[in-house]
């Protein structure tokens, strides 16, 4: 029987390119320096990388699910120009639950929901106790609690204000790191070299 991998999942917006308000162009993809080498260090070291992140521009009407999808593609490109992939990218396209819907009309995969964590993990074969997601919002942190997976935050995008919110009635994270090589030499410092 093959033993389950870990992974990082890691927020797209603000964590592995830089922030851009409903990211609806190719054109308007940036990596943040340093993403690449970070995503290299991670899988060298046994983990599989994982995209997820909510797109309620889609359920706004700001854009469309095509739109995503060219943006992903346009992310993988430029990975692929440094010479590294990712093993999946999961987005959920729904709105915030509206406070007047039954928790059975709302959808499980917008974080903090761990939908996503727990279709990868089903897909991908992920070992979630031996994973972590790194972002750049108190929202990464909560889903990777309600998914089994320890959580990082960046101080990237949004995290530099996100971590003066981080307090006792919240989701603590592990780990704050400065951006996505700086937590992932986190992760791998308190992890074993061989992780799958």
């Amino acid at each position: 029987m093959t033993r389950s991998s870990g992974a990082i999942f890691l927020d797209r917006d603000g964590t592995v390119n830089e922030e851009a308000n409903f990211l609806s162009s190719p054109d308007q993809v940036r990596l943040i320096p340093g993403a690449a080498e970070a995503i290299r260090e991670a899988r060298a070291n046994g983990f599989k990388i994982i995209i997820v992140s909510n797109q309620a521009g889609v359920g706004r009407g700001l854009l469309t699910e095509e739109d995503v999808r060219r943006v992903n593609a346009r992310l993988e490109e430029l990975l692929a120009a440094d010479g590294v992939a990712v093993d999946g990218i999961f987005y959920c396209p729904h709105l915030p639950a509206a406070p007047d819907l039954s928790p059975a009309d709302e959808c499980s995969c917008r974080k903090p929901k761990p939908g996503m964590l727990l279709r990868a993990r089903d897909e991908l074969g992920i070992d979630l106790s031996r994973s972590f997601i790194v972002g750049d919002k108190l929202i990464d942190v909560e889903t990777g609690h309600n998914g089994g997976a320890r959580s990082v935050l960046v101080r990237t995008g949004y995290g530099s204000v996100e971590e003066k919110r981080i307090g006792p009635d919240g989701a603590v994270p592990e780990h704050v790191a400065d951006d996505l090589l700086d937590a992932v030499r986190y992760i791998t410092s308190v992890t074993s070299t061989n992780n799958g």
